[in-house]
Formats: C-alpha cells, structure tokens, sequence
C-alpha cells in the first residue's frame, strides 16, 4: 500500500495548507529574473505570473500594436518612417509628465497640479529668463532656475500633503487653479512669448547627423551592456539572486535590435523640401529621464521606500521608513519631471502662451501612465511605463488626426482606452490577491 504523507509532528494540516500558500505567494511576489536559474525556467516564472494577474507591459505592447494596425489599414501614411518619428516627437511631453507622474501613483496618491507646474510655471519662467529684452540669461543657466522652480513648488505641495495630512487631489487640484493664475499673472491675459534660443529650439527641433545616431545610440547600447553583464556577474559570483546568463544575454540583444531599429528609423530621409535625417535630440531626452528615473526607483533605497509605501504604508512606518519626507521628495520629483516636460513643450512650440491647457496635459499624464501599466492603487509601476502610455496617446491622437477627426472625437476615445486600462489593472489586481 501506498504510504499516505502526514504533516510534521505538531503541525495541523491547515497550518500545513496555509505555509505551501505562503510560498506560492512568495514565488509569484518575486521577480522571476530572481528566482530562475535558466531562461526556461525565468518562462515558467513569468507565465505563472500572468496567470496570477501581474500581466506586467503586455496589454499596453498589445494595445499598440493593435492601435498601429488599425491605423495603418485606415491609413497607409502611418507606419511611415516620417510619422513614427513625429509620433515620438508628440509622445515626448506625455510620456515625460506621466514618468513625473508615476512617483504620486506609485503612493497611491495623485498630482492634478503638474501640467501647469512643468508646462506653465516651467516653460514661464524658462522663456522670461530667455529673453532678449529681459534677463538674456544663457540657456543652461534659464533650464536649471526653471527646473529648480518647479522642484521647489513640488517640495511646498508635498509638505502640505504630508505634514498637515491634507488629501493630494485637493492640494494639488488648488495648485492646478493657483498656478495657473500665477501663469496668467506673469504673461497677461492673451499673452504669448516667443523664444529664439537655438540651443533650447533644438531640444525639440534639432536632430544628430545620421553618423552622430549611431555613434551615440552604439555607445549607449554597449554602456548598458558592459553595466548590465558586470552586475548580474558579480551577483552570481558573490552567490545573490540573479538573472541566468542567457537571459542577460539576451535582454542585451534585445536592446541592440531595439537601439539599431531606432537609428534606422530615424536616419531615413523624412524631409518634404529638404532632406531631413538623424535622431531628434528629444529621444535622447526622454531615455535619459527614463534611465535615471529607472535607477532610482529600482536600484535606490528611496526607490524601494516608495514602492513600501505604496504597497502598504502601515507596514513600512513599522519597519523604520520615514512616510513624510518619502512621500514629499516624490512630490518633488514629480513637479521636476514635470519641469523637463516644460522645457520640451516650450522648445517645440518655440513660445509659451496663456492657451497651455494645463488640466488636459496632466489627465493625458495620469492616462498615460495608467495604460503603460502603472497601478492607481500604488505600489506598481515603473517609468518606463510613462513612456510606452505616451506613446499610446500619441499613436490615437496622431491616427486620428491622419484620419480627420475633430478633438471631440480623439477625447472619446481617449477616455475608452483610459477606462479599459483601469479596468484590466482592477481585475488583474483582483486576480493577484485571489491567487495569494
């Protein structure tokens, strides 16, 4: 007869039941590079993952392919080296204000203010300091006071938040209307301020010679590479949880295919009147905030803070985590991002106006960051989330536009896109705590 196992002496089978759940909500908590030991394992992992819920980028990946394949059977234009890389262009301010706006998700909370903190107060301040009949200040020193600016507003709104314990959608929704009466005071009802800087215009208007794009792009893909092999060798050699080697081969690999099919994209001739090639130097921008954003929130104490905090604050005010000063130094980095959203608003228009529609800016924000992934419920997202959620936003708006339809139309389907994204994170999250 076959021997029937029995628990531990001392042991009730509930007890028993309760600790295999316990590991099996371990195993799906951790990240699958984590625990795999080989790449068919790290799949094994990731599918039990998905299985749980945590779907991770693949509905927002698939919802841009589905969105790119739509739009190019309506319209042959759009997958045309010229409009992917003006749908970049038109993604960079989304995807910068919804990477400033990933700090306040990831709390669990909300900023309503940034788009009129970064866009308005920003690109004010950045343009007044620009100009030639007032302080002529030179550029980089105009970007860094407009940028200290915004640092600055987020550090007063996050201490109100956070030391008077007042809700973050009240504070910033009276920052959105204060700040953009400031906005109004500063450049007059109607006013508009042109800027003629050639360094700040080409932040958004400039582009590296085609031989620059790949010496620069090459350069970046082989830093990430040697720093990413190094790290993951050093862990395994000190005997710490790693990724496989395969596996950080082959996330190397896919970065080169990634970074070559950039280049190639950018460098084909997209000019109507004269030849016009090269990677806009605004890429280069927003992987930059998208590198030093991931740094932070993935390799930093502060970052593993935020990410306590979101997923429970109670438990990390126990564990010796300072909630006050974390949750007002997110609020800072969000009105900073916001602040690099305003230079690149203000170099593509080359002005800054009263017409900033600061409100649909940060509701683009917090759509944006909500289809790349992010959680409204904290604890869950990463930057690059913002990014690939403003490309999404641009993608409808500009598929639209190729197609003719009025704002109304792209607000209507906008806020389909929104609902079911919010809807897949609610019944994913349902599905993670189920399957713990």
């Amino acid at each position: 007869m076959a021997k029937v196992d029995e628990p531990a002496p001392g042991v009730s089978k509930e007890e028993e039941r309760s600790e295999e759940a316990a590991e099996a909500s371990a195993e799906l908590a951790v990240s699958p590079e984590l625990v795999a030991g080989s790449v068919s394992e790290y799949l094994r992992a990731s599918f039990a993952r998905i299985r749980a819920g945590d779907t991770g980028i693949l509905p927002v990946v698939g919802g841009l392919l589905l969105v790119s394949i739509i739009f190019q059977s309506l319209n042959s234009h759009f997958l045309t080296a010229a409009n992917l890389v003006n749908l970049l262009l038109q993604a960079a301010v989304f995807s910068v204000l919804a990477m400033g706006e990933v700090y306040a998700l990831l709390l669990g909370e909300i900023d309503l203010s940034i788009g009129f903190v970064g866009i308005g107060i920003g690109g004010t301040v950045l343009v007044e300091l620009l100009k030639p009949s007032g302080a002529d200040w030179p550029w980089w020193a105009a970007i860094a006071v407009a940028l200290l600016a915004c640092a600055l507003i987020g550090l007063l709104q996050g201490s109100i938040i956070t030391r008077i314990g007042l809700p973050s959608f009240v504070v910033t929704l009276a920052g959105l209307l204060f700040w953009q009466g400031v906005m109004l005071k500063i450049l007059g009802n109607g006013g508009s301020i042109l800027i003629s800087d050639p360094i700040v215009i080409d932040i958004a208007s400039g582009n590296l010679t085609p031989l620059a794009s790949w010496i620069v792009v090459l350069v970046i893909v082989g830093l990430f590479g040697v720093m990413t092999w190094r790290r993951d060798a050093r862990r395994r050699a000190a005997g710490l949880v790693a990724p496989p080697p395969g596996l950080t081969a082959a996330k190397i690999v896919g970065v080169l295919i990634g970074g070559v099919a950039l280049v190639l994209l950018c460098n084909a001739d997209r000019g109507r009147l004269v030849p016009i090639r090269g990677v806009p130097w605004v890429v280069l921008v927003v992987f930059g905030v998208l590198a030093l954003w991931t740094f932070v929130l993935g390799r930093t104490r502060f970052g593993r803070y935020i990410y306590a905090i979101g997923g429970n604050a109670e438990a990390a005010r126990r564990a010796g985590v300072n909630l006050a000063r974390i949750r007002t130094l997110a609020f800072m980095l969000c009105s900073l991002t916001a602040g690099i959203a305003g230079v690149i608003y203000v170099s593509r228009l080359r002005s800054i106006s009263t017409s900033v529609d600061g409100g649909t800016l940060v509701l683009y924000a917090v759509a944006a960051a909500v289809i790349g992934g992010t959680s409204l419920f904290g604890g869950r997202g990463k930057a690059v989330h913002g990014v690939l959620g403003g490309i999404v936003i641009a993608a409808i708006d500009n598929g639209m536009g190729l197609l003719g339809f009025d704002a109304s139309t792209k607000y209507m389907v906008t806020a389909i896109v929104l609902l079911a994204a919010v809807t897949i994170d609610a019944v994913a999250r349902r599905g993670r705590v189920a399957g713990r």
